[in-house]
């Protein structure tokens, strides 16, 4: 059986992946990370649980044989519970969700939930990491100093930098990752005092050609390019934007594979900048990022691909 971690929200991509499983006839459990509260019965001892969902399907750990960890939510919190009890339920709740996750570490996983964990969370180790492998990175500072990041902007951005959030502003309706990118000028700058109560990632603003979202499976690409050279980042831009199916150069395929397996990622949506000087600039890796809308638009059968890649693994034990 696999178990598919997501949320209440999630639709399209998931919805891909559980009917192509269906037609390899294996089972699967749909677990919302969200309603892991008290709308579940959960039991947990040193190398075993059993979980009753919040519509009565039931599900213990020893069936599990492959899991994908496809997106997390915040657990709800119970609308009558006291406002003085909502930390320690959020606490004890994802303690306990984090407990039963590590249950499952023998288990294939379509990335290692630690491995997950740690790139996610470390925007700076990725580029670390990709710069490593010969992939060329934009200067990059995460400060919440004032005058370290003026300091930056005269010295690096040639009056135009881009400031963005490490994590996640808010979510679509869709239920994907919203990041928002904002241009920081000459005169925009004044204002950066404020960096203090919410420290920010900060790079010189890059001329692009176009932008790329990149899905890697284990050594494959699905990539999708959009001509949006006027806007700081296309998920945010108001317009008419297509994508379009890219080939990417070996040598790009051949860095991005090797960083990859140093993150410990079989799957993974990788933005890049097409650079109107010719460089191929890489930005980040997202182990959860989306990618419907390449599936949707240029027919890629990421779904089926990302399925495949976690059932020879089960096969294998790997």
């Amino acid at each position: 059986m696999i178990l598919c971690i997501t949320h209440s929200q999630d639709y399209y991509n998931i919805d891909l992946f559980f009917e192509y499983i269906k037609t390899k006839n294996i089972p699967y459990f749909r677990l919302n990370s969200d309603r892991m509260n008290h709308l579940q019965k959960i039991s947990i001892n040193e190398n075993f649980f059993e979980l009753t969902d919040e519509s009565g399907n039931k599900i213990n750990s020893d069936k599990i044989k492959g899991v994908w960890h496809r997106k997390a939510w915040k657990i709800s919190v119970p609308e009558e519970l006291d406002e003085d009890y909502e930390k320690i339920f959020l606490k004890e709740y994802a303690s306990l969700r984090y407990n039963l996750f590590t249950i499952l570490e023998d288990a294939a996983w379509i990335n290692p939930f630690e491995n997950e964990k740690k790139i996610d969370g470390n925007k700076m180790l990725q580029l670390k990491i990709a710069e490593k492998h010969h992939l060329t990175i934009p200067k990059t500072i995460f400060s919440n100093d004032a005058e370290k990041i003026t300091a930056f902007f005269h010295e690096s951005c040639n009056g135009k930098m881009v400031a963005k959030l490490h994590g996640v502003l808010s979510k679509s309706m869709g239920g994907e990752d919203l990041v928002s990118t904002n241009i920081i000028d000459g005169d925009s700058l004044e204002f950066i005092s404020d960096i203090a109560y919410c420290p920010m990632i900060f790079q010189p603003y890059i001329e692009k050609e176009y932008e790329l979202r990149i899905v890697y499976v284990d050594g494959e690409f699905f990539t999708g390019k959009i001509n949006n050279s006027e806007n700081a980042d296309w998920r945010v831009a108001q317009g008419n934007f297509f994508w379009s199916a890219y080939d990417l150069p070996k040598n790009i395929k051949a860095s991005l594979t090797s960083m990859m397996k140093e993150m410990g990622l079989y799957l993974g949506a990788i933005d890049m900048i097409k650079s109107r000087d010719g460089n191929y600039y890489f930005l980040e890796v997202n182990p959860q990022g989306e990618w419907g809308m390449l599936q949707k638009e240029l027919h890629f059968p990421i779904a089926e691909r990302i399925a495949d890649n976690l059932i020879k693994r089960m096969n294998t034990n790997e």
